[in-house]
């Protein structure tokens, strides 16, 4: 995709939906945190089912170290992975507790370290909880980006460092929101839904459709 096609591929995106946010549901950092990471291989509404009551017994990292690695199971057992995803939460809610006064960090390398959080989780932190312009690419955007020819990549991070190099400036903060979202309801994977897609006319592959 060159340049210019970028810019009104973001500039169309945009348009449609000026203030993009995420589907997870949260009240604060730490919830955020919470809910990105029981997200992995999990949809975005089967983690929401299972934080409303989550987040209602324990909203801080210090309550769920007193809910208790079980209670935290009876809470999530209907998301994928829920047996290694309460023992890492519980891990990170210690480490929460003992090294950062109970906040969630706002450095890259203080949120890796924590158990269960790797990079993409991290960018979503950084870009949703403290506005920076991360991109976390996730099986959406590493499909959009590829599919697209907007930032093509053999890895996420070859997809991230591209997708940081080429989407211009005003665009950067809201733009993994905008590709998840296109990814999921638009630009599908089975069969992307080209006869409905606004930024078909730069895409790579609508303008060969």
């Amino acid at each position: 995709m060159k340049p210019a096609a970028i810019g009104a591929f973001f500039a169309t995106l945009q348009a449609a939906n000026p203030h993009p946010e995420t589907e997870l549901v949260y009240a604060s950092t730490f919830e955020l945190l919470v809910a990105v990471l029981l997200s992995a291989q999990a949809t975005d509404v089967g983690v929401n089912k299972a934080t409303r009551r989550l987040f209602a017994l324990a909203p801080t990292p210090q309550r769920m170290l007193d809910l208790g690695e079980a209670g935290l199971v009876d809470c999530i057992k209907t998301i994928g992975l829920f047996r290694s995803k309460a023992r890492h939460l519980m891990q990170t809610c210690r480490i929460l507790v003992d090294q950062h006064g109970g906040r969630v960090p706002q450095e890259r390398a203080s949120l890796e370290a924590l158990p269960g959080v790797g990079r993409k989780t991290a960018n979503v932190v950084l870009n949703v909880a403290f506005g920076e312009p991360t991109m976390a690419v996730d099986t959406h955007i590493f499909r959009v980006s590829n599919r697209t020819g907007l930032a093509p990549g053999k890895n996420p991070l070859e997809v991230e460092q591209g997708l940081l190099k080429r989407i211009p400036a005003p665009y950067r903060l809201h733009a993994h929101h905008w590709l998840i979202l296109h990814g999921r309801y638009v630009c599908q994977a089975r069969r992307p839904l080209c006869d409905q897609c606004q930024v078909r006319a730069h895409c790579d592959l609508g303008r060969d459709a």
